[in-house]
C-alpha cells in the first residue's frame, strides 16, 4: 500500500513516483539555516523584559511547541490573546532584533551546498517558501548565497493564509508552472510539513531542532538529520534509476 506521500507499508520510504522531477522547494527557517536558536534567544530576552511567564524565561521545548514555524499573526495572538495589536508590535519588534543578530551567526544546514549542486546539475525550478517576513527571508538567502538559486522567494503574509495553510505552496507550483506530482519539499516544522502534505507534495522533513516523534504526526515522506543524510542520497539515487529531472528526460 502507498499513500500519496511516497510511503509504503514496509517502511520504505520513496520519491521514484515524482519522476521525471520538475521542481524541489525549500523553506527558509531551519530548513536551510539552523535559525531557531536565534528566534528562540530572542523571543526569551524580550518575552523576559515584560514579564511574561512571570519572568521565568520560555524553555525550548515551549518554544517547540507554540512558536517554532508559525505565522507571527499565530504567535501574536498566543502570547497576547487581549491585546492582538500589541502582539503583532511585539513580533515586528523581535524580528527586527532577529535581523541583528542572524549576520554573524546564520551557517547553512550540514550539506545544502551539495544538495543545491545536485538540483542544479538536473536542472530543476526551485523555490523558497516561508512563514518569514520579508526581510527576514532576504537577509537569510541572501547571507547564504543563495540569492541566485531561487527562482522564486513565497512569503506567507503575502498568500491568503500563510502556512499550515496550502497557499504558499501552491502559490509556488503557480508561479514556477510546475506539476505537484513532480515536485517535492525540505520542511523542518509540523506546520511546514502539514502546508506541502495539503498542497498535494511529499515532504522531506529535516530534524533540525524539532523532535522526530512530534514532525511524524505531519506524515512527512520520511525524516533526515541534514542533506549528508544517506537517507536522502539513497532516494535521490532510486529517483534518478526512474527517470531523474524533467531536463534530463527531454
Amino acid at each position: 500500500m502507498t499513500t500519496s506521500g511516497g510511503s509504503s507499508a514496509d517502511g520504505k520510504k520513496s520519491l521514484s513516483h515524482l519522476a521525471p522531477l520538475e521542481a524541489v522547494f525549500f523553506d527558509v527557517d531551519g530548513t536551510l539555516c539552523d535559525s531557531d536558536p536565534l528566534h528562540h534567544y530572542a523571543y526569551q530576552v524580550m518575552l523576559q523584559e515584560i514579564g511574561f511567564n512571570n519572568g521565568v524565561p520560555i524553555t525550548e521545548e515551549f518554544f517547540i511547541q507554540n512558536i517554532a514555524g508559525k505565522h507571527n499573526d499565530q504567535i501574536a495572538e498566543l502570547l497576547f490573546p487581549t491585546d492582538i495589536p500589541r502582539g503583532l508590535k511585539f513580533t515586528e519588534d523581535k524580528e527586527a532584533m532577529f535581523r541583528r543578530l542572524a549576520p554573524e551567526k546564520l551557517e547553512a544546514i550540514n550539506g545544502l551546498y551539495k544538495v543545491k549542486k545536485w538540483i542544479e546539475d538536473h536542472g530543476l525550478k526551485r523555490a523558497a517558501v516561508t512563514n518569514a517576513p520579508k526581510p527576514n527571508a532576504e537577509l537569510m538567502i541572501n547571507k547564504l548565497g543563495l540569492s541566485e538559486f531561487f527562482d522564486t522567494v513565497v512569503i506567507g503574509d503575502e498568500c491568503e493564509h500563510g502556512k499550515p495553510h496550502p497557499d504558499p505552496y501552491l502559490k509556488a507550483l503557480e508561479v514556477l508552472k510546475v506539476s505537484k506530482d513532480h515536485t517535492f519539499i525540505f520542511e523542518d516544522s509540523v506546520s511546514g510539513i502539514r502546508a506541502g502534505v495539503a498542497a498535494g507534495m511529499p515532504v522531506v522533513g529535516l530534524t533540525t531542532r524539532n523532535p522526530e516523534d512530534l514532525l511524524m504526526k505531519a506524515n512527512p515522506t520520511f525524516l533526515i538529520k541534514d542533506y549528508d543524510d544517506p537517507k536522502l542520497w539513497a532516494a535521490l539515487e532510486e529517483l534518478d534509476k526512474k527517470g531523474g529531472s524533467a531536463e534530463n528526460a527531454a
